[in-house]
């Protein structure tokens, strides 16, 4: 199944918002009902591909099918950007500017080798496409002419599973389901949840540092990454051949998170785990955000860690967030902060971590608040990006970005973007709603996500862009990073390059240079195209 062209994932499972959530929305916020319906698929005005006919007939022989190179305006509107709300609200308006010229579909990593070829002799851009995932901009090059889109779908196997060592080889279009399911016939899990989930696949989580809603217990996708295989316009670059290594720099660090800009990854080696045995998530509560981060601080530093560990501000606590599939409902816990805490392992391994870490939580001010919160949680982990279309669906814009930082910077960073969020769309005339929870934890920090809803203003996107600006200001001056999960892609590229610094940009270049001359690969994104 293709996700849905003009909204996220599965089109049969979003749902209007209850009349009560669009009269809160209207009264608190001033959200209006949209002016005018979305374009139909149908209705979008796609040019004609300017794909020479000889460059299209060396892919169709580069792929071996012409049925793997299409060119019709269907394929090409669903290759078109990512799934942030600017590229949502864009395409249902029949935006078609960063549309590819041709979608090639390659079957192994040959011909992947050959259609970069291809491209490289004939001066054509390539994007990699996975999942369709990114909200970034990691999707929309800054292509001088025409560029074509190498969707990876067939590319879906496990290649290797090695029982002794536990780890698997996995191609780079599997999606993170059918993964979960190929490993589970043989006892085993990779364990990596983000809630990108349903839609994306193993080489975007390497191509975009992915991490999950377990992280805590599981790690980051970059941290499970053992080996990779890296077809570029100047040959294959293979890294990992052992689970550690002196043997120099680590180069599997220069394809992860390197967004398509070096290559297409063609394959993945990661570690696995068994499959758990038990699986229990339950609700804790805090008086304040900065006691339940206190707590959650405790528990990363000094054990025992949870495989899930998220807290809510006082805010997302109250709007019932944490719960996207029962938003706006009334919470019977009261004020206060939520948090979601899951073990993962064997029966008897969960039970002496829950015991251990609630007695933590209890000494740092939390209260006990039973399974439920955290069985509602499991149950609709995945729904937020649908909640999201219902929200643009009702007139009102919503969207979100994160960052991390060291736990001692973590107050301040915090204050900072919920204060240039705020202010900027305040001024603008759309007061929004600021929320933020606490995903990922470490020993050292944590990463803060904010989800902000407000009314779309007479052009949504352009009301969206000082807002972001604000917040990417005040995310460097309190000392975060750019991104701690979704990546630079083109909408992250200047605040990159100065949390990257001259001399590492210089570096990355580079690096871009030995393995794409001509600079084809993703033209612009991750690195500014000189």
């Amino acid at each position: 199944m293709d996700m849905l062209w003009s909204g996220w994932g599965d089109p049969t499972r979003a749902t209007p918002l209850p009349d009560t959530v669009i009269g809160l929305l209207r009264d608190m916020l001033g959200v209006k009902p949209r002016s005018a319906e979305p374009v139909t698929l149908e209705e979008i005005p796609v040019p004609d591909s300017p794909l020479a006919p000889a460059v299209r007939e060396a892919l169709r022989g580069a792929v071996g099918s012409a049925e793997h190179v299409r060119t019709d305006a269907e394929s090409r509107v669903r290759h078109t950007r990512g799934k942030s709300t600017p590229d949502l609200l864009r395409i249902r308006e029949g935006d078609v500017t960063d549309t590819p010229a041709a979608v090639v579909l390659p079957g192994s990593h040959d011909e992947v080798a050959a259609v970069l070829g291809v491209c490289a002799e004939h001066g054509v851009a390539v994007v990699p496409f996975g999942g369709g995932t990114s909200v970034v901009g990691g999707l929309a090059p800054a292509s001088r002419g025409a560029f074509v889109a190498l969707d990876l779908r067939r590319m879906d196997g496990l290649l290797d599973l090695d029982p002794v060592s536990r780890t698997a080889t996995l191609q780079p279009g599997l999606r993170a389901p059918h993964a979960e399911a190929l490993l589970a016939e043989q006892g085993f899990t990779l364990g990596h949840f983000p809630q990108s989930y349903e839609w994306a696949t193993i080489g975007g989580f390497a191509a975009a540092r992915s991490s999950g809603q377990a992280s805590a217990g599981y790690g980051r996708f970059d941290e499970m990454v053992l080996g990779l295989t890296l077809a570029t316009p100047s040959g294959t670059l293979e890294v990992g051949r052992a689970p550690r290594s002196a043997a120099g720099p680590d180069l599997r660090q220069l394809v992860l998170g390197s967004e398509g800009a070096f290559g297409v990854i063609t394959s993945v080696t990661v570690r696995i785990r068994p499959v758990p045995e038990t699986r229990i998530y339950e609700g804790w509560r805090f008086d304040s955000f900065e006691a339940g981060s206190a707590a959650l601080r405790r528990l990363a530093q000094d054990g025992p860690r949870p495989t899930v560990l998220r807290l809510s501000d006082e805010t997302e606590t109250l709007i019932g967030l944490a719960r996207p599939d029962a938003i706006g409902s009334s919470d019977p816990q009261g004020a206060g902060c939520q948090a979601i805490v899951g073990y993962e392992g064997t029966p008897q391994d969960t039970a002496h971590r829950r015991e251990s870490a609630a007695a933590v939580l209890r000494a740092c001010g939390g209260t006990f608040a039973g399974s439920e919160p955290g069985e509602h949680w499991a149950a609709g982990r995945y729904s937020a990006p649908y909640l999201r279309d219902s929200l643009l669906d009702a007139g009102a814009f919503a969207e979100t970005l994160e960052t991390a930082a060291f736990w001692s910077r973590l107050p301040e960073l915090y204050a900072s973007v919920r204060q240039a969020l705020t202010g900027t769309l305040t001024e603008a005339g759309t007061p929004p709603l600021v929320m933020c929870h606490i995903s990922h934890v470490y020993e050292n920090g944590a990463s803060l996500y904010f989800t902000v809803v407000s009314a779309q203003g007479e052009d949504p996107v352009a009301h969206w862009e000082p807002a972001k600006h604000a917040a990417n200001e005040a995310i460097l001056a309190a000392g975060g990073t750019i991104s701690h999960h979704h990546g630079v892609g083109t909408d992250h590229g200047d605040w990159y390059v100065r949390e990257a610094g001259p001399l590492g940009v210089e570096a990355l270049k580079a690096v871009k240079r030995s393995l794409d001359p001509a600079g084809l690969v993703n033209p612009g994104v991750l690195l500014p195209v000189d």
